[in-house]
């Protein structure tokens, strides 16, 4: 019997419940699971900053249970030559890339699966900006300005 291997491909930044839950929802497509990892170098390209450096990204997918290789995304165009490499069946993402990938259908079962509702890293680096010491100024300024605007009542 020959064996199922899917692939996927992501940043992983902020690993958080819903980048494990399309991780383990991909194993379930095959017997081995191939996480490539986009290295800090690739997302700059991308013009997209990690907070978690790449080494530390990669460490932390490869010790996912349902994880069986990862391996770094350095370029876009690798996908195809992974695919080939590794004799991957199935190729998947979330439903964020859908039809951004259909060109690999030449190559293997593309998939894309729905994302873990109210849950991702852009949302939670947004939360995060109120940490910024550019916003915690911002925020120190409006304080000041309404400060001012109180004292002309008293």
């Amino acid at each position: 019997m020959n064996k199922k291997i899917v692939i996927t491909y992501g940043t992983f930044d902020l690993f958080h419940i819903g980048h494990l839950n399309l991780l383990q929802r991909l194993k379930e497509y095959g017997d081995y699971l191939i996480v490539g990892v986009s290295t800090d170098e690739f997302n700059a390209g991308k013009n997209k900053q990690t907070i978690v450096p790449f080494g530390d990204r990669l460490e932390i997918v490869r010790n996912i249970k349902c994880v069986d290789l990862a391996i770094p995304e350095a370029t876009w165009d690798q996908k195809t030559r992974d695919i080939s490499q590794y004799n991957v069946t199935t190729f998947g993402m979330g439903h964020d890339w859908e039809g951004k990938f259909d060109e690999l259908k030449e190559f293997c079962e593309v998939v894309y699966l729905p994302r873990t509702p109210n849950i991702s890293s852009t949302d939670i680096k947004q939360i995060l900006k109120v940490l910024d010491k550019s916003h915690v100024t911002e925020l120190k300024q409006a304080l000041d300005i309404i400060s001012s605007i109180v004292e002309r009542f008293e």
